[in-house]
Order: structure tokens, then sequence, then C-alpha cells
């Protein structure tokens, strides 16, 4: 008899556990890092004069919310970069990128990314261009973001189909560095 119980609580928990959706899991694994900081090196489409070759690469997974995360990316002493991470009902996920003023407020560039188009896998969130994004900068229309993160790293991935433009910075998740100071517009 406890055999058979077993069974049937065991089989209702598989199922549960393959049911749930990878942008889920993949939200989880983020707020396992939050409060942390890690320091990142450009591994694609980096070149002289960029504004982050040679510069401190810094990402600070600073709040989790239940559904959202915002996690400001520093590029030497710029601190006007914020990735916000937004979940729906639908468990998709809304990158959007918040560019501030060193006062704290809107830069004109602001705002832009997209929508994933499905949960996506645990380890891997895909990002295409919205339509904010393409009326705001037209040459970011073609745009795919998008993060991945295991054990080891976090990638942040920038693609520009049908031109050559490719940038990734990877972030070492085993060694946890200092908490920054708030990016600009925070507290």
């Amino acid at each position: 008899m406890r055999k058979l119980l077993f069974i049937l609580l065991a089989v209702p928990l598989q199922i549960m556990a393959q049911e749930v959706p990878g942008s889920v899991q993949f939200w989880n694994t983020l707020e396992n890092h939050c409060g942390k900081s890690y320091e990142g090196v450009i591994t694609a489409g980096g070149k002289e004069g960029d504004g982050f070759t040679g510069e401190k690469l810094l990402m600070h997974v600073r709040a989790c919310d239940e559904n959202e995360i915002r996690i400001p990316f520093f590029v030497g002493d710029d601190k006007s970069r914020t990735w916000v991470l937004t979940r729906g009902d639908d468990n998709l996920i809304l990158l959007k990128h918040d560019h501030r003023l060193k006062d704290g407020s809107e830069d004109t560039v602001t705002q832009y990314g997209g929508r994933s188009p499905n949960t996506g896998l645990a380890d891997i969130q895909f990002f295409p261009a919205d339509q904010f994004t393409s009326n705001l900068l037209e040459h970011a229309s073609n745009n795919v973001w998008w993060f991945t993160v295991d054990d080891t790293s976090f990638t942040y991935n920038l693609r520009r189909i049908g031109t050559d433009r490719f940038f990734s910075v990877k972030f070492d998740l085993t060694k946890i560095v200092g908490t920054p100071a708030a990016p600009w517009g925070s507290e």
C-alpha cells in the first residue's frame, strides 16, 4: 500500500516539474543572484572606441520583485544602463533597456527592447525588438537580444539580423564582487 501511495504521489510531482515553463525556471535562477554583482568581459563585438572595450563591466542583480527584476549594467563609471525584466501573467518576459542621465532623468533613447515570443528554455531567453523600439530606433528594428544563464555564467547578447552587428558580454557567476553604488536615477 505504501508503495502504491508513493507512486501516486511521485507521478504528479514529475509531471508538475516538467510543466514548469522555461521562462519561470530562468526567472528563478536570476532571483537566486539577487543582491549580487559580477564582473564581465566582452566576448564578441568589442572594438577600440566603442565605449565598452577597456572598461570595467559590471552587472548587479539589484532588485527582484515577483514580476520585475532590475539589473544595472555598469560600463566603467557610466551607470546609465539598467536591464529591466518584467514577467507577464502568461510567463512571457519583457526586456527593456532603461537608460538614464547622471541627474536621473530618462535619456532620449530609453525603454527599448522586446518581449519573448514564447516561454523559451530555462537557460536562454530571446527578445526580438518590439514596435516601440522600431519607432524609436529604426536601425534597431531587426535587433534580437538574449540572455543565457547557467551555474557559472550569465551572458547579455545583441544581434542585429541582416548585419554583422553582434555584441556579447559574459559575466562570471562564480566570483561575486563588491556591490556598486546605485545606478543613475535610483536611490
